[in-house]
């Protein structure tokens, strides 16, 4: 059985933070340390979120020695005081702030990940994740799922959606996104066949640091069972450390719940596992004939 939500992610999303504060005011590890008498061990545990206590007086030191403002410290005194707990990184310069009455603390934790991300590896068999949805397939879940929404909450929640697909769209090293679908999520529909052709034809043609393979109905149970969605995150090098500023994570979504992994153990059985559904989806271009040819269907 997979262990426990780990509690990692909240002091490396605080790491990363300090570390960023550091690099951009031009200190070593060694001259940060020095300056507010700590060891350079210490604040190099710190950045790497590998401290099991965090001194609150460390993090307004830092602050303070970085030239951040009030409204800064407090959000990360607040991010140290749970570090110990599943919640969101605080952080009131993300676009997502806007829309903190509608999105959940754990899946604020997971948006940031997502855009930090250098690769993110996903199998969905149900639905069209958002990160590549249009608008009009957006609107037909949103609208389904939260029917007390008023029209503007509504509307709002599909902006969240749109807004997450920055991720792969921005000039600047957009993220790598390799998706597995199942054949019904090209057939299920989704608000009408109108919505699900235009969407058909996204998927088709997605930019090219994005791949899009369908898992096939004649490809049966590659690893004996329904594993659910899941998506792998896999993030950037350091370029000081040569090794990624946070491990590779695991995230998996169910109907009440949102987990976090990343022991290597379970990391591995992911993987695993996308490899086997691969060797089973329909190549790149077999995929794409597919979704153009479901949309056609759906259009006539």
């Amino acid at each position: 059985m997979i262990g426990k939500n780990p509690t990692t992610i909240p002091r490396r999303q605080l790491g990363r933070q300090l570390r960023e504060m550091r690099q951009a005011a031009g200190l070593s590890i060694a001259d940060a340390a020095r300056l507010i008498e700590r060891g350079a061990g210490t604040l190099q545990r710190l950045e790497k979120g590998e401290n099991p206590r965090i001194r609150l007086l460390d993090i307004e030191a830092l602050c303070r020695l970085y030239g951040v403002g009030r409204d800064k410290l407090g959000a990360l005194q607040a991010l140290a005081k749970e570090a110990d707990e599943r919640m969101r990184p605080v952080d009131e310069r993300v676009w997502w702030h806007r829309y903190d009455d509608l999105i959940p603390d754990d899946f604020e934790t997971y948006m940031s990940l997502e855009a930090a991300a250098a690769q993110v590896i996903m199998y969905q068999p149900d639905v069209v994740p958002g990160v590549v949805q249009t608008p009009d397939y957006a609107r037909a879940l949103e609208r389904t799922f939260f029917k007390s929404d008023t029209p503007m909450e509504s509307e709002q929640r599909v902006q969240v959606r749109m807004q997450r697909q920055t991720a792969i769209t921005r000039r600047l090293s957009p993220v790598e996104l390799d998706l597995l679908v199942d054949e019904a999520v090209v057939r299920r529909i989704a608000g009408s066949q109108k919505v699900m052709a235009a969407q058909l034809r996204k998927l088709a043609d997605v930019p090219p640091n994005v791949r899009v393979r369908v898992l096939p109905f004649a490809g049966g149970f590659p690893l004996g069972c329904a594993p659910g969605a899941f998506v792998i995150l896999r993030f950037p090098m350091d370029f000081g450390t040569k090794e990624p500023v946070e491990p590779t994570t695991v995230y998996v979504e169910s109907y009440g719940s949102r987990l976090y992994y990343d022991s290597a153990e379970v990391v591995d059985r992911y993987l695993e596992a996308h490899d086997q559904l691969s060797q089973v989806a329909l190549s790149e271009p077999d995929s794409k004939h597919l979704l153009r040819q479901v949309a056609k269907e759906f259009e006539s």
